[in-house]
Formats: structure tokens, sequence, C-alpha cells
């Protein structure tokens, strides 16, 4: 059967459903591994922190300071990114953002000053502003509502895998050395231009809007656009006023929501800038050495947190399955300011079981208690804010150890961050506070960030 003809004769139902697999098998992988890029580009200075002091003077405070610009900037643009990307489309803007985030992260291979750092780690944080959103209206535009929920869950499980990748995959490009660069150097280059190379293959590669897709049947463009339209349709009819983000943020679960991840978030990010160093402190490691134990603390949390994710649908009670994990995640930390570097490094493996599942156990329940017609913008929000403890927890982490030669106050303080995380969750709502409209729905897959 040929792509003119086929679906000639099927439901209306198979035809979409065809629709929506072709959808998912085109978009997810390339989006995976976008983020994979992404967030690799994002977390490498955790391995050249000790090269960049050496080479360049930059201490531990300047590294936090630098480290956490990245996210101030991330958040400041993240709204004007994704109001122009609307106005031009995804297609074009997630091009664009790929190719200055990959620009700006190469450029950081010819870094002098703790200026030239602090200024291209903000710009960083600009280029990339919209990604995450973008992808997420993106998906908007080519997927009914039932399936979004779950391309996300597939979409943001891309940052457990690049945390796995990442260290071995730089302590390899740590070692080349040539045409007067070190390896620090060559590993921001290398890794910067890959992300504009992947940007060439992006833009030849998705399509704008579903009648463009060659991949389809034209029976299955037309049963995918009026699937996407009759929801907008539904979504308009329902509720005539648009939700602003001022409206949104006097929502008192929704600021909770925001709350909780910001918590899980400052300790994913403590450990994502700072496990390299106290690795360091192990032994007389190699950085590939450094990159492969790197890697064991992410790849024991993808474990678990697919465990728990499966655990948790099979025995309910979401709120319990978060708490639980969050006092992993707190329990870990404290462990990891009571012994040597080698026990601090086993406490954060067991710390990052919590945290890691914590993420993922989180968003089943905004996803729960959220109207399906704001669900993706408030996802946005909720990860937006949580990202800003990429700036509070490697900024304060610095600062502690350029002052008091010590991290200890910040493991406390991540303890203590997880432990009111583990409260709050039983505060907030799990189910819907209105239905959605019809031809709307709503759902609790999973998401893996």
């Amino acid at each position: 059967m040929n792509a003119s003809s086929a679906g000639a004769h099927d439901s209306p139902d198979s035809v979409l459903q065809s629709a929506v697999s072709k959808v998912k098998r085109h978009i997810l992988p390339l989006f995976v591994i976008m983020f994979i890029v992404n967030y690799i580009d994002r977390v490498n200075i955790g391995f050249v922190r000790s090269h960049m002091e050496h080479d360049l003077g930059i201490g531990a405070a300047a590294y936090g300071f630098g480290a956490g610009l990245f996210f101030i900037a991330y958040a400041l643009f993240e709204v004007p990114s994704n109001i122009l990307m609307q106005k031009v489309g995804a297609r074009i803007w997630l091009t664009r953002i790929m190719f200055t985030w990959g620009i700006v992260a190469a450029c950081m291979a010819f870094i002098q000053t703790e200026t030239h750092f602090y200024i291209l780690r903000f710009l960083l944080g600009v280029a990339e502003a919209g990604f995450f959103p973008g992808v997420i209206y993106y998906f908007t535009r080519w997927l009914p509502g039932v399936e979004r929920g779950k391309a996300i869950a597939i979409f943001l499980s891309g940052s457990a895998f690049a945390s796995v990748i990442s260290g071995p995959l730089s302590g390899l490009l740590l070692q080349i050395e040539g045409l007067g660069m070190h390896g620090w150097q060559w590993m921001y280059l290398i890794e910067g231009l890959f992300s504009v190379f992947l940007c060439v293959f992006v833009w030849f590669w998705l399509d704008s809007k579903p009648q463009d897709a060659k991949w389809m049947n034209q029976a299955e463009k037309d049963a995918l656009t009026h699937a996407i339209d009759a929801e907008q349709v539904a979504r308009e009819a329902a509720s005539p006023v648009k939700m602003s983000i001022g409206k949104l943020l006097k929502d008192r679960q929704i600021l909770m929501f925001c709350l909780m991840y910001f918590f899980i978030q400052l300790t994913i990010y403590a450990a994502t800038f700072w496990l390299p160093s106290i690795i360091k402190k192990m032994g007389d490691l190699s950085d590939i050495q450094v990159g492969l134990f790197n890697s064991i603390p992410w790849f024991i949390a993808i474990v678990a947190m697919y465990a728990f994710a499966s655990m948790s649908a099979k025995w309910k009670h979401q709120q319990a399955w978060v708490a639980g994990a969050l006092l992993i995640a707190a329990a870990g930390m404290f462990m990891s300011t009571i012994g040597g570097p080698i026990f601090a490094f086993i406490a954060i493996c067991f710390a990052a079981i919590g945290f890691k599942s914590a993420s993922s156990l989180f968003w089943p329940i905004p996803q729960g208690y959220l109207d399906a017609r704001i669900a993706a913008g408030v996802i946005a929000l909720i990860n937006s804010v949580g990202n800003l403890g990429g700036f509070v927890a490697p900024t304060t982490f610095g600062l502690l150890e350029q002052h008091t030669g010590s991290i200890q106050g910040g493991l406390y303080g991540l303890t203590a961050t997880s432990i009111i995380a583990a409260v709050l969750v039983f505060f907030v709502r799990t189910t819907k506070k209105h239905e959605p409209a019809p031809g709307m729905s709503g759902t609790t897959t999973p998401v893996h960030p």
C-alpha cells in the first residue's frame, strides 16, 4: 500500500492512530537527541572546573556564580523566546535556538577571564531559553492531547541519559591536546560545534505543520489536523479568556508545585556541577576515570527512576512515593557529610536514587491537577521556576567552598530542603480542579526529566 492510497478504506480512528505513530517515530528520537546535546552543553563545565582554575584562575565562587548565571538568563528570556517562536514558527525557532547555543558553547573554548566566563554562561542561557516550551509547543501542533504527556515523558528522559553519557564523553575529549589548545578547550569546541552541525539536520528533518509532512499520506494529515483543530476549538469555547502568568501565579497549588520542583532541582544541579569535584578527591584519577565514576550515580538513578515509576503505577498514593524518594535524597545528602570522599561518593549514589526518582514521580501530580487546556503552559512555568535551582545551588556551593574550604553547609541545606519538599507534597492536590473540555484529555503519564 503506497503513501497516496494508504488509509483510504480505514476507519477515522485507525487513520489518526497511524498518523500519531508516524509523528512519534519521526520527531521523538530527534528531540531526545537534541535534549541530550542541550544538557551536555549546559553542564559540561562540571568536568573542567579544576582545569579552568589552573589555567585561568577561576576559583570556586566564580565557578559557582558562572554556572548559575545560565539559569538566570534562561528564566528571564524563556517567555520572550516563547512569544517569538509562536510568531515565526517552531521549526525555525528550534533550529535558531540550537544554532546559537552551539556557537556560544563553542566560544567557551576561548575564555580568558572570569568576566568572559560570566558573559558566555549568561549568553548560553539566553540562547537556550525557549527550547523546552518550544518542544512542548511543537507537540501541541502535531499530537492530540492524549498523546502529549507520553511524548513529554520520552523527551525529558534525554536529560537522564545525558547525565550518563556526559562524563565519559567529556573525559575522552579532555585528552585532546594540540594547536595551542588544552583539552578543556577542545571539549567546549567539539561539543558546541556538534550542536551547530546537528541544527542543519534539524532544519531539514522537521516540518512546520502536519500538512507539510511528506512522510504521511493525505488522509493521515487531514485526520491529524482535524483532531488538533477540534481540540483548539473546544479549548477556546470552554475558556474564551486566556490564562495569563499573573493569574496562574495566584493559584496556590501551582505556586506549591513551583516551590517543590525548585527544591528538587536544587539537589539535582548541586550534584551535577559538584560531583566531579568530589570524585577528584577520591584519589589520583584521570579525567576519563572521573567521567566514568561520574556516570555511576546517574546510571543507578535511571534504573531506580523507572523502578519507582512502575511501583507507583502498581501501588497508588503518588504523594507518598514522592515523599519517600525525597527522604532517600535527604538521607543520602546527609550521609555524604560524615565520611571521606569515597563514602561521600557512595552516599551521593544513594541520594541520586531519591532526587532523580522524585523528579520523575513529581510530574503526574501537577498533570493530574491541571486542566488539560493549560497543562502545557504551566508545565513550562514550573520547569522554568524549578531551573532557578540551577543558579542557587552552584552559586551557594561555590561561595561556601571559597570562604570555608568545604561544601558541607550546602549539603546540610539540601538535606533540609528535601525534607521540606517531602512534607509539602502532602499539601498539594493530586486530582483535576475542573474536568477538561470535550475533546480534551489529561494524562498522568510519568515524566522523566
